[in-house]
């Protein structure tokens, strides 16, 4: 029986994920690293992702590699033009056959449509009062998190950049990025607000709106009235926001979020990002004011969504019929029809 393995996450994960076993555990931290065919990785993204992680995980994403190079296929949820020297890395003996010669098929974006779901009725009705792209959404996913302290200087930053936004707020909790990732939280509106600047809702009530621990992210991103999205760089949540175009502020927390966003910043230019890692260190109120604003006001935002814009494109015309990802995933459809 044919056995082909699922990648949720990017075809550059996938890379770093093969290519592990080659990268020294005691490599100088001041060099680049190079996984084939990528941008080089600092100390802050590669050593973080992998070098700090235990030594037992390393030996899992090795074991899982080597299993994964035993299939007949690998299916990432990517596409040709959004990852094309990556996925062409893995046809080169010169860079990636010579680790795995098992053939990668890229089949994204695979994402849910952000159909209307009914809920939220007061704030999709606020969104639709609102000019186009004039919004930022901010959201860290299911299981991203921040510090109490990093609460209140992302809310001064909002407030500073002077922008319109809707800011999914949950409890803040310390030395914990992914808090929210393995229990569930139910607070209430007063407990959640006392953590945010004293008068930060009314200085920011007809610009913004803030929703207590969970919104519908797909209608929001669908919507035309969103101009960027203040995220976590999770791989579901960075392709929702290309496939409806919309440029990404970086703010990667844990797992392989500091990859994607080396991938959306470095490599494609959809996205821009702080100057600090937001899992380590404070990112100040005038940092948060200034990202905000390169993407939302300044000229380098008019470049940034016009290369999102024609990801937008190409993603709809992968899944198109014809399409490199129609035509991958019908190809391996067909061995399995008798």
């Amino acid at each position: 029986m044919l056995k082909y393995v699922f990648i949720a996450t990017n075809a550059r994960c996938l890379s770093h994920n093969f290519y592990l076993p080659y990268v020294k555990k005691e490599a100088n931290r001041d060099e680049l690293i190079y996984a084939p065919e990528s941008e080089p990785i600092m100390d802050d993204d590669l050593f973080k992702f992998i070098f700090s992680l235990h030594d037992q995980t390393i030996k899992e994403l090795v074991r899982i590699a080597s299993h994964m190079a035993a299939a007949d296929g690998i299916l990432v949820n990517t596409w040709e033009d959004l990852e094309a020297k990556t996925l062409n890395s893995f046809k080169e003996e010169r860079f990636m056959k010579h680790i795995s010669r098992t053939p990668v098929h890229s089949i994204g974006p695979l994402v849910r449509a952000g159909e209307p779901t009914g809920s939220k009725p007061e704030l999709m009705n606020w969104l639709d009062r609102q000019p186009k792209e004039s919004v930022v959404y901010v959201s860290f996913g299911s299981g991203g998190t921040l510090s109490a302290q990093q609460t209140v200087e992302l809310a001064w930053g909002l407030d500073l950049s002077e922008q319109r936004f809707i800011w999914v707020v949950r409890p803040p909790t310390e030395n914990d990025s992914c808090g929210s990732l393995f229990k569930s939280e139910h607070s209430g509106e007063d407990t959640l607000f006392k953590y945010l600047p004293d008068g930060f809702l009314d200085r920011t009530r007809d610009v913004g709106f803030v929703v207590p621990m969970w919104a519908p992210q797909e209608e929001i991103l669908t919507h035309g009235s969103i101009g960027a999205f203040l995220s976590h760089c999770g791989w579901n949540s960075s392709q929702e926001s290309i496939v409806n175009g919309v440029p990404i502020i970086t703010w990667p927390l844990y797992a392989e979020q500091h990859l994607n966003a080396v991938l959306l910043t470095r490599e494609i230019g959809i996205a821009v990002g702080p100057q600090v890692d937001p899992s380590k260190e404070l990112v100040k109120r005038y940092e948060i004011a200034k990202m905000v604003r390169r993407v939302m006001v300044d000229e380098e935002g008019i470049g940034i969504r016009t290369r999102v814009h024609e990801f937008k494109a190409s993603a709809k015309e992968a899944l198109s019929e014809g399409g490199t990802s129609y035509i991958a995933l019908s190809k391996i459809v067909e061995k399995f029809v008798i």
